[in-house]
């Protein structure tokens, strides 16, 4: 899983059949602290997340088809699973 922030909604005319119905979002992985941190992806919304929220992200194809509820849909491979309301981390002592 990738923590990710939602940066953007992605609006198109035509979709592949698999896609219609679900909203598609930009994600910007980021590290605990929030931080981008590598290149951006594109993923099926699975749990109404918006621009501005910390997700996590599964990019793989049959976990991101199991979150939003579509086996068969082979074209989907990254989907936001979870809205993540805190990162907690143990700091050294």
């Amino acid at each position: 899983m990738i923590i990710a922030k939602v940066t953007a909604t992605v609006v198109s005319t035509e979709k592949h059949p698999h896609y219609r119905g679900h909203k598609i979002l930009a994600v910007q992985p980021v590290d605990p602290e929030g931080r981008p941190k590598g290149r951006m992806l594109l993923a099926v919304d699975g749990v109404q997340a918006g621009i501005g929220d910390t997700v996590l992200v599964v990019d793989e194809g049959g976990s991101a088809r199991a979150v939003i509820g579509e086996e068969g849909a082979v074209t989907i491979r990254t989907a936001v699973c979870a809205i993540v309301d805190r990162v907690d981390r143990e700091v050294p002592a």
